[in-house]
Parts: structure tokens; sequence; C-alpha cells
């Protein structure tokens, strides 16, 4: 039987995983500009992709490739994700 004690200390490990910070980053997809196209980008500028709206979308968290998935849109007319697909990590096995 689990005691007062392995609680507190599952809340704490809780707790602490609670305040990782984890950048997450949206790939909708990929287009390849020289700096003076770059720099020549204002307000408003539509820059197109090599990606159908179609395909699938890749979902990074700190720079690792964790997941797929597809653009919705929500109530509010809101940008989202639906995941789709989890993507093994290479990190995920690292302490066996």
């Amino acid at each position: 039987m689990a005691g007062k004690d392995d609680e507190e200390d599952g809340e704490k490990k809780k707790e602490a995983i609670h305040t990782v910070d984890v950048d997450i980053s949206v790939v909708l997809g990929k287009s390849n500009l020289r700096v003076h196209q770059l720099l020549k980008l204002g307000r408003g500028a539509v820059v197109e992709l090599e990606q159908k709206t179609s395909d699938p979308v890749e979902i990074y968290a700190n720079d690792i490739l964790i997941a797929r998935g597809e653009v919705v849109v929500t109530a509010g007319d809101k940008i989202g994700v639906t995941l789709t697909e989890l993507v093994k990590s290479v990190y995920a096995n690292a302490d066996d």
C-alpha cells in the first residue's frame, strides 16, 4: 500500500514537471529565400511554402521532432493543430 510519504513524493514530482519550460514549434512548410528577398518582405507579405495544405505539419519540442499533425480552424477562427502521429524519439531509450 502506498503511504502518505509516497503520495507527497508523487506530488513533488508532478510539481517539478509542471515547472519545466518546453518550446513547442509547428512547421507549416519551408521556403528558400535569398537574404535580399527576405529583407524586402514587409507587413502582409505572402511567402509560398513548399507544402500543400493537405500535407501534415511537423511538431517539435525543444527542436526535437515529436509528432505530426493537421492544421484545424477552432472556435473564434483560431488556428490549432490536431496530432495524428507520434514520432519515436531517438532519445526515448537513452537510459536503457
